[in-house]
């Protein structure tokens, strides 16, 4: 067959009516601009009801608005799956609503497994003050005689009482009241020396 000559298959004769051809050409893009058109209208028309009725769900406008863009592009994408296009605000409503839902619950399960916050931990600077206060205090109790020292220890750090620091040491109650009040009298001076 030389390139002038017509293929058996290209010279047979095709009845091809104008409908057929608008149908085969433009079916898939006449659907496409229907939702086009329909969603443009229904977006401008009902966009801004649709925000505040997400907002009221979730609580959030930048939230709701992406819902109800969400929405809208959903809506787009299974237009030639709507039964009854006259339906179609009632169905994008429920889907706001749902989607809204889906939002309320992922924050649930965000805010239920969130980290804890640290606990308020004192600065470097506050960290390094109490450990010169303590070791300074360290340092004065050591300079007190060992009776003062243990009713000290006893009273502050081991928590005791008169009785029970009287009992450890071997001493009366008074004599413990005496050390403790000797020792506090001379850490005074001694830590008040030192700053």
């Amino acid at each position: 067959m030389s390139a002038g000559e017509p293929d058996a298959v290209s010279a047979r004769p095709i009845h091809v009516t104008d409908t057929m051809v608008a149908e085969a050409s433009l079916g898939s893009v006449a659907a496409d601009w229907d939702a086009e058109q329909a969603v443009t209208t229904m977006y401008s028309t009902h966009y801004r009801s649709l925000v505040r009725l997400a907002a009221l769900l979730v609580r959030d406008t930048a939230t709701a608005e992406e819902v109800v863009q969400d929405s809208f592009i959903a809506m787009h994408s299974s237009w030639r799956r709507l039964r009854d296009s006259d339906k179609a605000l009632s169905y994008l409503r429920q889907s706001v609503v749902n989607r809204s839902r889906s939002v309320l619950r992922h924050r649930m399960v965000v805010d239920r497994n969130a980290p804890k916050p640290a606990p308020d931990m004192p600065s470097a600077e506050q960290g390094a003050l109490s450990l010169l206060e303590r070791s300074a205090v360290v340092s004065a109790l050591r300079e007190l005689p060992p009776r003062q020292r243990e009713a000290l220890v006893l009273r502050y750090y081991g928590d005791l009482s008169e009785a029970q620091i009287a009992s450890a040491m071997g001493i009366s109650r008074g004599a413990v009241k005496s050390h403790t009040a000797r020792a506090i009298a001379a850490l005074r001076t001694v830590l008040e020396m030192g700053t």
